[in-house]
């Protein structure tokens, strides 16, 4: 303690709240020396605890965030935001139901659709796949699938009478360009012995990769017109996709698209459609979110540890700072600061690291997979080609506002005790 004293001689007694000499005593009490390395190890144990859930807590909710994004940006890329059906009889008059969808104004796209389940083979290798028939002039429309065309081109594709599949799909089928793939439909021609399927092959013309493997292995885009012809549809469509120019405006708009479409229709929207798997998102998210901040509150518990084992060290210097002068804050604030220390320093260090991690996240999963030779994020599992993550910074503020909060509270119990011991009591910490 004598090596504290003269630093003290400088200050008058009743020294301003965090002083610089407040401040100096603090830090020295960080600085541990031989004799207090179990002290040294609880406050390290408690900086990196703290770092590491604030770091973990950043990147899962990135995670989540991203995953949530990219899942809506591919579901809706490429499905509409909402699905018009007749109910009245069959949609035969699309054309003019479209013309006056796509009119209002906060309507981005109305595209007729074609639609139904067949089985595909080629190579001795068959899987259900989706046939969605559509007109050429309407993928102008489908961005996700216009600028994702890996081989091939969707130009002229109204007159080539060919497909376009997913990259997936075209894989698991052992198929490349100018190669032809069977569709088999089991809703054929109506013959006197019944209904017979449909067997038609058809040359692939384009492959396409939206990044989510359901689309990619499933999805295959055939000419409008043949895909009637194919489904005994007689120039009529399954139904009409709607996109918004807001997706969150479904509720709000389904009064104008029921009034311009003029006839009796069923709608749908994206997230009636999507309800159970976004709210399971949801769920996910949020016991992601408890579970991983109790690593902040155990490690907030191990200042407090730390903190009561150097109020115990310190007791002489206690005792000696208030003969000296030193008020009971004065005492309370030194040992605030010195648990604060950690706390502030933890968080900012887990900032720092789950920022960097955010950043480069699929750089280190494809890293970690060459590593170990195994598929971390498999996409037949998540969906997604890729691992995203997209910070937000209300969510970043508020994990970093809860460390720091939880860390200043731990240091508030050990700081007390610190304050009240006297002079005399102080001496028996010894």
């Amino acid at each position: 303690m004598t090596e504290l004293a003269p630093d003290f001689a400088d200050a008058p007694n009743g020294t301003k709240p965090f002083s610089r000499f407040e401040w100096m005593l603090a830090g020295r009490y960080l600085r541990a020396r031989r004799k207090e390395a179990s002290i040294s190890a609880i406050a390290g144990f408690s900086f990196a605890g703290i770092m590491l859930g604030v770091a973990a807590l950043i990147i899962v909710m990135a995670v989540m965030n991203g995953f949530r994004t990219e899942l809506l940006g591919k579901i809706l890329g490429i499905n509409g935001h909402m699905i018009i059906e007749p109910i009245d009889g069959p949609l035969n008059d699309f054309d003019d139901v479209t013309a006056r969808l796509s009119k209002l104004e906060s309507v981005r796209a109305a595209i007729p659709i074609v639609e139904g389940q067949v089985l595909a083979s080629a190579r001795e290798n068959s899987r259900g796949v989706l046939v969605r028939g559509i007109q050429e002039a309407d993928f102008q429309k489908l961005p996700a699938v216009l600028n994702n065309v890996l081989q091939g081109t969707l130009t002229g594709f109204d007159d080539g009478g060919g497909l376009a599949v997913g990259s997936r799909l075209a894989a698991n089928l052992g198929l490349q360009l100018g190669d032809r793939m069977t569709l088999v439909s089991p809703r054929g021609a109506v013959t006197p012995m019944g209904v017979a399927p449909r067997v038609k092959a058809y040359p692939i013309t384009a492959i396409f990769q939206l990044g989510m493997s359901e689309y990619d292995s499933t999805y295959v885009f055939m000419q409008q017109a043949e895909a009637q012809l194919y489904f005994n549809k007689n120039d009529t469509v399954s139904f009409i996709e709607v996109y918004l120019q807001d997706p969150d405006n479904v509720g709000i708009m389904r009064g104008p698209i029921t009034e311009a479409a003029e006839r009796p229709v069923f709608i749908t929207d994206w997230q009636q459609r999507n309800a159970t798997f976004f709210s399971a998102l949801q769920v996910e998210r949020n016991v992601m979110f408890i579970i991983l901040t109790l690593i902040v509150l155990v490690a907030a518990l191990n200042i407090i540890s730390g903190l009561i084992m150097l109020v115990k060290d310190k007791g002489r210097d206690i005792a000696v700072l208030r003969t000296m002068g030193a008020t009971r804050g004065a005492i309370m604030r030194i040992f605030f600061i010195t648990g604060a220390a950690i706390g502030m320093f933890g968080t900012l260090a887990g900032f720092v690291l789950g920022t960097v991690v955010c950043l480069n996240i699929e750089n280190i999963r494809q890293f970690l997979s060459r590593l170990t030779e195994t598929e971390l994020f498999s996409p037949e599992l998540y969906f997604l080609s890729r691992l995203p993550a997209d910070m937000d910074p209300s969510e970043v503020a508020t994990v970093v506002l809860m460390a720091l909060v939880l860390s200043f509270l731990a240091t508030l119990y050990p700081a007390w005790r610190a304050a009240r011991l006297d002079p005399v009591d102080a001496l028996r910490y010894e």
